[in-house]
């Protein structure tokens, strides 16, 4: 049987993509009134094509600084922008990408459960909500600040695991991550591809994400749907990630997929998600139905994907709404960014000890810019300092393989944990001569080549 499509089913899903699709273009319109602004496109995701203009009076930008991010950007409309300019921190948050990578964990129970559940399509209705929490976060509009080559971040105290992600490439930047406790092993190489459209950007996720559930051995690959960022001059900023989700089980075909619907006039459909849990056979066992930014419920179907008689929802997960914070941080958020996460004898390439982010954290834009400039300019330095010697950077806890994964918008090159992180961290914990030291007193230093005098 084919799989059933969430994006055309009745009934119970009552599902209208299509519609909201062109409602889409309705709640869209050109900033035509403002000299040099023509044809940037403001979308407001509460209402309709009526009151866009007041929405792009909204934002967070000055006009001084708007006027000369758009000087600056104007010339990359269509282009892919991953590495091309440097961003003003006024648009940032504190925190790094290697960290975003890590705040997947928060719900790493979801993964536990999955290891610990005898029934293979339940194992994938948790393990799908465990990759869809990570959208909770991207309600966040402020951008991450791009790792430096080198740059690390550790995690401990949550959940039994152990966390290491690194900046593994510059050109293309791409960061590799590590997971692992009592239950699963969490492996992923991260690279996007974008598309800069004026007044907003496609982002494409082209990496490789695998989930390993050790009871099993079951090994389950990823392939998360793009997202959008609106408003990016003029409006207020928000994120959109229509398209499909599709998680599968590489040892026994089995698979979920999960439609995440665009939005439409007034919010319509804004945050559903609406899929199935599917048999190797491409039958649909449980549906599974919800709000990417509240919670997810399943209930066993038919082979026609409606309800069984005498099942009813079960809810699975709900988000942790964090209230009154700048930065719309989650306590778990707010412990990624802190010592009390960090192991012992913590890595001086850690992104908690980027002055940057560190002022930026305490409000002060003016010493963070700074800094950002001052270590964007010492990467640069330190590339020309390697290359003069003829030298490659190399990955500290990840190896480049030879393996090229192909996805949706590009090939990948694709990057494996080589285990040494796990061999380092044994040697710390067991050391009895590890000295207590304040890790704020530790210099951020990711380089491998630091005589930049010789440059």
């Amino acid at each position: 049987m084919a799989p059933k499509d969430p994006k055309q089913s009745g009934g119970f899903f009552a599902s209208m993509a299509s519609t909201l699709t062109n409602l889409g273009s309705a709640m869209t319109k050109s900033v035509n009134g403002i000299v040099g602004y023509e044809g940037l496109e403001v979308i407001n995701p509460d209402g309709s094509s009526e009151d866009l203009e007041d929405e792009a009076r909204k934002g967070r930008w000055k006009q001084e600084d708007r006027d000369g991010y758009w000087k600056v950007m104007q010339k990359y409309i269509g282009s892919d922008v991953t590495s091309l300019v440097t961003l003003p921190v006024l648009i940032f948050e504190p925190m790094t990408m290697l960290q975003k990578m890590a705040e997947l964990m928060e719900y790493s129970h979801l993964l536990d459960l999955a290891d610990e559940c005898e029934d293979p399509y339940m194992r994938l209705v948790y393990a799908s909500s465990f990759f869809i929490s990570v959208y909770f976060a991207f309600q966040r509009t402020w951008k991450p600040f791009n790792p430096i080559l080198g740059e690390t971040y550790e995690m401990v105290n949550h959940g039994g695991i152990t966390f290491i992600s690194e900046q593994v490439s510059h050109h293309p930047p791409m960061s590799a991550g590590h997971a692992e406790n009592e239950h699963f092993i969490y492996d992923i190489t991260s690279k996007v591809k974008t598309k800069f459209l004026g007044n907003s950007i496609d982002i494409y996720p082209v990496g490789r994400t695998r989930l390993t559930l050790k009871k099993d051995g079951v090994v389950l690959d990823l392939a998360p749907p793009p997202t959008k960022v609106n408003n990016l001059i003029f409006g207020r900023t928000w994120v959109d990630s229509p398209g499909d989700m599709v998680l599968t089980n590489l040892t026994t075909g089995d698979k979920v997929v999960l439609y995440f619907q665009p939005c439409g006039w007034f919010g319509s459909g804004r945050y559903e998600v609406d899929g199935y849990v599917y048999n190797s056979a491409e039958e649909p066992k449980i549906l599974m139905t919800g709000k990417w930014n509240e919670s997810m419920s399943y209930q066993p179907c038919d082979s026609e994907g409606e309800p069984l008689p005498g099942t009813e929802l079960k809810e699975v997960r709900v988000a942790d709404v964090p209230e009154n914070d700048k930065f719309q941080y989650t306590h778990f958020a707010h412990k990624i960014n802190s010592f009390d996460t960090a192991p012992k004898k913590l890595l001086a390439s850690d992104s908690r000890l980027r002055p940057d982010r560190y002022a930026l954290e305490q409000g002060d834009l003016s010493k963070a810019g700074f800094e950002k400039s001052s270590l964007e300019e010492r990467q640069r330095d330190e590339k020309k300092n390697r290359v003069a010697k003829g030298q490659e950077f190399t990955p500290r806890w990840f190896d480049k393989t030879d393996e090229i994964c192909p996805t949706t918008w590009d090939d990948l090159e694709v990057y494996r944990y080589n285990g040494k992180y796990t061999e380092h961290r044994a040697a710390v914990d067991n050391s009895d001569s590890v000295e207590a030291i304040d890790v704020k007193s530790i210099e951020f230093n990711p380089w491998q080549y630091e005589n930049l005098a010789a440059a």
